[in-house]
């Protein structure tokens, strides 16, 4: 744990983010949650309730559980991709027809890596077939042939893969206790079972441990640790153990153009510029803060202006009929960022 990060004793002031989870967690049927919130370098808020799943005599949700992640691994992906352009093993805006098996497919015509991380690439498969839905650049979509591209072309390139990268890079450094690619066939006691409707066409199991499967799971605490290191531009401990230019280049908008009314993104994040109905990321959130949600209602949000990280964790997959992803999560961004203000009003007023 990094020295700088203190509990506050005074946690009271983000009550209203705990209440927001509560809420959401049971209009979402999830059997157990944790939220974790570090701001001014310290923890404000560790919350953990419920259970790991909805069997009798499942174990307490507590700070070493782990949960599926679902699309917050993406930003695990776009660092390894940062740190692939910064030791130069490949740019940004190069064609990825030069690292594809493939290459002759016109679906890949004018398509870049930047394209992969901002989700304006166009590919779709369709029929079984990678077709182009648009001209790369001019649209935005969320597409899953961009990540099985970026972790290829990121393993042909530095003879790494994303797991090997951010182990190296990071969780060893810094010791992450609760992250790992879990093999599906072999869960532990500390893994929160994962509530889906039987039907849903979205959920895989898979044992590949290289950080191309949607099989992440990690703790509340680490995943906002994980953010901390964001937030100090890869600072931990008063020493720079990342080269703060790969964070700056993964968290600031990298979309071709934008001027375009579509979603901003950096490598994967999703970065706040203006407000837009379809906005994951909340109205009141200041232009700057960027968040990844995840499929399982997991979210990892940063506001650099406040200097806060927020982490929520749900063991739900999809939601129940009737409740408004979008909504949820704009609200819970906006009361973490109402929190942090009243904070720092209490702290003014000393």
């Amino acid at each position: 744990m990094n020295k700088l990060l203190l509990k506050d004793d005074d946690s009271n002031l983000f009550e209203d983010v705990y209440t927001h989870v509560k809420e959401s967690a049971g209009k979402l049927g999830s059997s157990g949650t944790a939220l974790f919130i570090i701001h001014h370098d310290k923890i404000v808020t560790e919350s953990y309730f419920g259970k790991q799943s909805n069997a009798k005599h499942a174990r307490d949700v507590k700070a070493d559980t782990q949960f599926h992640i679902a699309s917050v691994r993406k930003s695990y992906i776009g660092y390894a991709a940062a740190y692939a352009i910064h030791n130069g093993y490949f740019s940004i805006d190069d064609p990825i027809r030069r690292f594809v098996e493939d290459s002759n497919s016109p679906a890949y015509e004018g398509v870049t890596i930047r394209h992969l991380l901002t989700h304006t690439h166009g590919l779709l498969i369709a029929d079984g077939k990678l077709v182009s839905e648009y001209k790369p650049g001019e649209s935005w979509a969320y597409r899953g042939p961009s990540i099985e591209l970026l972790t290829t072309i990121i393993k042909k390139t530095t003879g790494k893969s994303v797991a090997d990268i951010v182990k190296e890079q990071v969780f060893d450094p810094v010791d992450f206790q609760s992250t790992e690619w879990l093999k599906m066939s072999q869960p532990h006691s500390k893994i929160a079972n994962t509530i889906r409707d039987k039907d849903n066409i979205f959920w895989t199991e898979t044992d590949v441990v290289d950080g191309s499967g949607m099989n992440m799971y990690v703790s509340a605490k680490d995943l906002a640790l994980w953010g901390y290191l964001h937030l100090t531009e890869g600072k931990w401990g008063g020493k720079q153990i990342i080269p703060r230019e790969i964070i700056q280049m993964a968290t600031s908008i990298q979309t071709p153009d934008p001027s375009l009314p579509i979603h901003k993104n950096g490598f994967l994040w999703f970065v706040k510029d203006k407000n837009h109905t379809f906005n994951q990321i909340g109205d009141i959130v200041p232009k700057g803060s960027y968040q990844l949600l995840g499929y399982t209602n997991v979210a990892l949000l940063i506001i650099p202006e406040e200097n806060v990280v927020a982490v929520r964790m749900f063991n739900r997959y999809g939601s129940t009929e009737g409740y408004d992803y979008l909504k949820d999560i704009r609200s819970f961004g906006d009361t973490v960022y109402k929190c942090s203000i009243k904070e720092v009003e209490r702290n003014n007023g000393r």
